[in-house]
Parts: C-alpha cells; structure tokens; sequence
C-alpha cells in the first residue's frame, strides 16, 4: 500500500520561513516525479513545485518562484520545499503528490492529476 506523507506546516508570520518534507512508501521513490500542490479556502488546488525523477528539472509556479526550493533525496525517500519570505497569499493546505506521467514537468504541475496524494498539512502565514 501506498503512502504519502507530509509534515512540516505550521503558523507562520509573514517574511518568514517554512521547510515542508514528504516521505512515500509502497513505490519505488526514484520512478517517480514529484510535486507539491497547495488549496486555498474557496480556491482550486494548484502545483506549487515539481520536480523530475533524478531532481534534473524543476518547475516552479510564477507566484512562488525565487522564494520556494524544491529538492528530493532518493537515497533517503524524502522531498522537500523550503519556502522563503512566506506572505499570507501562501496560506494553503500544502499536498505532496508522486506521479509516473510522462508529460512534461510543468505540464504535471499544471495539471491536477497524480497517482498518490499525501494527506496534507497546513500551513498559515499571518500578517
């Protein structure tokens, strides 16, 4: 079976910093792209960050890019997002996603399909 795991949300004041992390299990971690996506109260979900398998490409949403990270270490089966100069636009439920699509990575991040999904956390960004 599998599972996705994040952690690593919490509350936040605004120009501060975050580090989500995500473990999976029951895959074989190093086939898979990876992704995190986020969903705002009232708002659709939307890809945050995505990266390839072996962490070589990268894709990053217009609203977060020069402040988020995204980095993967497979030998530890870990993802994670640091996330810089957070402001309360960021303010979301954040999912980590693994997929085997064969798209492109910013057509997987821009899409709202992946095979498994982690339960999510929250993070808050107060002003």
């Amino acid at each position: 079976q599998v599972q996705v795991v994040e952690s690593g949300g919490g509350l936040v004041q605004a120009g501060g910093s975050l580090r989500l992390s995500c473990t999976a299990s029951g895959l074989s971690f190093e086939d898979y792209r990876m992704g995190w996506f986020r969903q705002a109260p009232g708002k659709e979900r939307e890809g945050v960050s995505c990266i390839s398998q072996k962490g070589s490409n990268t894709y990053y949403a217009d609203s977060v890019k020069g402040r988020f990270t995204i980095s993967r270490d497979n030998a530890k089966i870990t993802l994670n997002l640091q996330m810089n100069s957070l402001n309360p636009e960021d303010t979301a439920i954040y999912y980590c996603a693994a997929d085997r699509a064969t798209v492109t990575i910013s057509d997987y991040c821009r899409g709202r399909h992946s095979d498994y999904w982690g339960q999510g956390t929250q993070v808050t960004v107060s002003s």
